[in-house]
């Protein structure tokens, strides 16, 4: 097995005071689609952006990644506003987006080509594919691999410029439930391995709960933080255990309330990590 990758130290974000509104007048309230987001990272949180379709997670994501301009309001990574796309954050979408013509090798060095790197591409490809399972298949074809096969190389490729923050559009929702949950435990062990700052994107409670350590539960039209709930350490919990369940109802309720009470049910704050006991004494939004 070879060396890993050397561990980064996590970007911070600030995300402060965002609004979007898009131009057409379909999203609803003038086509305003998030509203006053607030929201700071330490390096190395994993925090997932949890919520029902239509709350504008994806599009807050790409605001995160330099790929839109919010209307209102900044994000900042590392103390530096986000005006476009960087090397730094690196922007993993629900399907692989991978190039079929190439091998697998030549879809994990796509990053390092585009950065100025290619004279790293061998070296670090093959850590690389070793870091995500997958040190004998540089000379595949990706068409040749299974769906959770073709996250792993675009998880490898969104690695290979040792960003400092790693963003994931719902990666696992194309997955079927086994090779969904495997993924889940492999993701969240590589960035506590090389300290990346995690920002997720999900409706789907499970991947919150076995992978961040924070969820921001999000309300829609428009879209807004209806609660940050910091989470136990549930990454050696049986998902049939007795805490597990208490901390995931807890979430399927913040979500409820959150999809259901709008601005009247936004910045409320739960901490859940101290202790799997304190999971009984939340109320729950009704």
């Amino acid at each position: 097995m070879t060396t890993p990758p050397a561990p980064s130290h996590g970007a911070t974000i600030r995300i402060e005071g965002l609004s979007h509104r898009y131009r057409s007048r379909s999203a609803g309230r003038g086509g305003l689609v998030l509203d006053n987001i607030n929201l700071d990272m330490v390096g190395g949180d994993r925090v997932a952006l949890l919520g029902r379709s239509g709350c504008g997670k994806s599009t807050l994501l790409q605001i995160v990644a330099g790929l839109l301009h919010p209307t209102a309001g900044a994000v900042r990574i590392n103390g530096t506003e986000v005006k476009r796309p960087s090397p730094r954050w690196n922007l993993m979408f629900q399907k692989p987006l991978l190039l079929p013509w190439l091998t697998v090798a030549g879809n994990v060095e796509l990053g390092l080509r585009f950065a100025g790197r290619r004279k790293e591409a061998p070296a670090r490809v093959s850590k690389l594919l070793d870091l995500v399972g997958m040190p004998d298949f540089a000379r595949a074809r990706v068409t040749e691999l299974s769906g959770g096969q073709q996250q792993r190389v675009a998880l490898a490729r969104s690695l290979a410029t040792d960003p400092d923050v790693l963003l994931l559009d719902e990666p696992f929702s194309a997955l079927d439930p086994v090779t969904r949950g495997n993924l889940r435990g492999e993701v969240r062990a590589i960035v506590e391995r090389l300290g990346i700052t995690l920002l997720m994107v999900t409706h789907d409670v499970d991947d919150a709960l076995q992978i961040a350590s924070r969820v921001m539960v999000m309300s829609p039209h428009p879209g807004r933080i209806a609660a940050d709930i910091a989470l136990p350490n549930l990454a050696d919990y049986d998902t049939a255990a007795l805490h597990y369940a208490e901390t995931r109802q807890t979430l399927l309720d913040q979500l409820e309330a959150g999809h259901e009470g709008g601005a009247a049910a936004a910045n409320r704050v739960i901490d859940l990590s101290s202790s799997p006991e304190g999971m009984r004494h939340v109320p729950a939004l009704h």
